[in-house]
């Protein structure tokens, strides 16, 4: 599902328009970068976290030229659904029988 799609969902079950879905869900993406650009976590209560990890510092090879690469210590971006969500999913999406041949 793209980001049109979930405007144009959001904006069909609520019946705004979907200039302001689409501002409202600018507006959200662009708090979460904001804020976790800042080192801050964002946490949505039953979908899940929006969590700064630390990557340590460590050695890495490249194997081309056969040398050794030192990767500095270093944040990334990460998601974490709640455990509410995982329950959701694992349960909803049942596999569908497949016709045999």
């Amino acid at each position: 599902m793209t980001k049109a799609e979930i405007i144009a969902e959001i904006s069909s079950k609520t019946g705004i328009e979907k200039v302001d879905v689409q501002e409202t869900v600018e507006a959200f993406f662009k708090v979460v970068k904001s804020s976790m650009v800042g080192g801050e976590n964002v946490y949505v209560r039953g979908f899940g976290s929006f969590v700064v990890k630390k990557r340590a510092k460590k050695t890495a090879r490249n194997i081309s030229k056969n040398t050794a690469i030192i990767i500095p210590e270093h944040f990334v971006p990460s998601f974490k659904p709640a455990k509410t969500f995982v329950e959701k999913v694992r349960t909803g999406n049942k596999p569908t029988a497949k016709a045999s041949k």
